[in-house]
């Protein structure tokens, strides 16, 4: 299956490392052009700037958890290429915490920050997108969740919350924007060779997570990044609402 973005404006946040800047490169490789979203490195995003085939790329600056940011990334993308074709809702954190052995005012902290972060800001952001994409005739948002969605995180209540409630937002979104022939998907990866992830990924712990899946592997990137693709591309409108795994069978739903 060939994927093809000819000149698509495709806006992919968190892809200054892992599987945004997989997604980001693919993107460029397939025509697109592509805004790479980060936060704080702006090294790291030049980097993957730098790395982009083709031309007409851009980075952008926003803190995913601040709605004026949000708002001012949009407006500029808008303004200098005229609309938004595609939005991959990629950025997250992850935190664990003794989440009963914490002080009360830390824990509300790491929540309503885990929550900013990886469910209002991709809400707030695909909310403006959307309403960019009804003037220009639709689009695609695919959203990156994960498996903790469903099988939980004991030690990051608000990561597995922020992702299941990921899901639900591009279920409730699907139902919405289909009429608008804006078209939403969600990816639900298990664990995944990113930074984010590096310090589960050593040693002992390692072990144990690659004898996870059958495979006896995590996922690279690059793996996650074509399924953001497969999903963003044309003909596959009908896959609108789905939540697609992506953990090796390492975790399985009926």
């Amino acid at each position: 299956m060939e994927l093809q973005f000819h000149q698509k404006i495709v806006l992919v946040t968190g892809a200054s490392r892992g599987i945004g800047k997989a997604a980001a490169q693919l993107f460029a490789d397939s025509g697109a052009n592509v805004i790479v979203h980060y936060r704080g490195n702006h090294s790291a995003a030049k980097s993957v700037l730098s790395s982009l085939n083709g031309t007409g790329h851009m980075v952008v600056k926003a803190d995913m958890a601040i709605r004026s940011e949000l708002s001012q990334l949009v407006n500029d993308i808008v303004r200098l290429y005229g609309r938004i074709d595609i939005l991959v809702n990629n950025a997250g954190i992850f935190e664990e915490q003794d989440m009963t052995g914490i002080p009360i005012d830390d824990f509300i902290s790491y929540w309503e920050q885990t929550i900013n972060v990886n469910l209002n800001g991709p809400a707030f952001l695909s909310n403006l997108v959307a309403r960019e994409m009804m003037k220009t005739g639709g689009g695609r948002i695919v959203n990156v969740s994960s498996r903790g969605a469903f099988r939980g995180e004991p030690n990051a209540w608000a990561y597995g919350a922020s992702k299941a409630g990921l899901n639900s937002l591009g279920q409730s979104m699907a139902k919405d924007l289909a009429k608008h022939k804006i078209y939403i998907c969600t990816i639900a990866p298990g664990f995944v060779e990113t930074d984010m992830a590096s310090a589960f990924l050593v040693g002992d712990k390692r072990k144990e997570i690659e004898c996870q899946t059958p495979m006896n592997r995590v996922a690279r990137p690059e793996e996650i990044a074509r399924a953001i693709l497969m999903l963003a591309s044309e003909g596959t409108e009908y896959m609108t609402g789905c939540i697609l795994d992506m953990n090796g069978a390492s975790y399985l739903r009926t």
